[in-house]
């Protein structure tokens, strides 16, 4: 390890681990403070105890940190570097034979091990906020449990109708079913019920008082009439039925990519959807891309001082954000494929920081 790991290395790496942390630590606190000003008022005319209120900031914390860590990343490439070539250490490495590419090295490495604690507190995120709604009561206002008048494609060809969803009774009223055929060897099938009831402990739905038509190509069809049917390819929740937009921040990312097919199948628009799935791989990832943007940057002066280092870094934070609000726009009206829209920031920084990085004396 001593061959790859030289003291220069723990060095720069130890000065920029610890503006990182004070960073991401910092900044979602200032977040809280801002947030809690908004909103303490609220929460007190709601008689909400000031217990669950602390609590429910602490709950919030891995929200504001997953999208402050690409922020407190760039901060801390810009002024950990920033100070390097303002004490002429940079230079004094390169009189060593040491390549600024060689020199970054450490600083690029806590980048990916800052990428993949973000992914880590990206998966975290939904957890802690429907805590966080439990304890403000924000779960109980405006959740709607009715759907009525739609239609849900569903799995092994099938489409299903019903005039009325009910999740809280965990029922349907005057269902339809429709499976296409293709032939004799699997035949149309047309089911039509007066009702249906889901069983959360076997996970299967009763369907009653109905008639199910076998249609075929080549031989008579087939009419049959029950009482009771059970039907083992309807697999979905009623929750799943309902498949109205939700916030993506409720949902882990499998959670998220079963929600989206979800409804795509109930006929709803999920471009939006997909970009936000896609900026929670994107956003970790940034952290990497934009210690790449930031190293050179930094360097590209050297009588700045703090001032440069903030305008810089405050600079950047506020155009990349601008650029995933314009992404969203971009991949929700489908003029980009909305899976990739969401790597569009990315790229963007990344071609500007190989640029950069080009042209950096070495």
């Amino acid at each position: 390890m001593s061959r790859f790991v030289r003291p220069l290395d723990r060095y720069v790496f130890t000065e920029w681990s610890k503006i990182f942390l004070s960073t991401a630590l910092g900044l979602p606190f200032l977040l809280v403070i801002i947030d809690l000003t908004d909103h303490l008022q609220a929460y007190l005319d709601r008689n909400i105890p000031r217990a669950d209120i602390a609590l429910s900031y602490v709950y919030w914390m891995p929200q504001s940190m997953f999208m402050a860590m690409p922020a407190a990343v760039l901060f801390a490439t810009v002024f950990s570097i920033g100070n390097f070539t303002r004490h002429s250490e940079v230079t004094a490495a390169k009189a060593s034979g040491i390549s600024f590419y060689r020199l970054i090295m450490p600083i690029l490495f806590g980048a990916v091990l800052a990428a993949g604690l973000d992914l880590v507190i990206g998966e975290m995120v939904p957890i802690t906020d429907a805590r966080r709604n439990d304890l403000l009561g924000e779960s109980k206002i405006g959740s709607g449990t009715l759907r009525s008048n739609f239609a849900y494609a569903a799995e092994y060809g099938r489409v299903y109708k019903a005039q009325m969803l009910d999740v809280t009774r965990n029922s349907m009223e005057h269902v339809q079913i429709e499976r296409k055929g293709s032939g004799a060897d699997y035949p149309t099938v047309l089911v039509s019920s007066t009702g249906a009831k889901f069983d959360p402990r076997t996970g299967t739905w009763t369907l009653q008082q109905g008639d199910m038509h076998i249609i075929r190509d080549s031989t008579p069809n087939t009419d049959i009439s029950f009482g009771e049917l059970v039907d083992r390819r309807m697999t979905e929740r009623p929750e799943d039925l309902m498949a109205k937009p939700r916030d993506p921040q409720e949902l882990r990312f499998n959670d998220l990519t079963q929600f989206i097919k979800s409804l795509e199948r109930s006929g709803g628009d999920a471009n939006l959807l997909r970009v936000e799935r896609a900026l929670k791989i994107a956003i970790p990832v940034t952290c990497l891309v934009i210690a790449m943007f930031g190293a050179p940057l930094a360097t590209s002066t050297q009588r700045g001082g703090t001032a440069y280092g903030i305008g810089v870094s405050l600079a950047t934070t506020v155009t990349f954000l601008m650029l995933i609000q314009l992404t969203k726009a971009i991949g929700g009206k489908h003029l980009l494929p909305p899976d990739i829209a969401g790597w569009v920031p990315n790229v963007l920084f990344a071609l500007m920081g190989l640029v950069l990085l080009i042209r950096v004396r070495t």
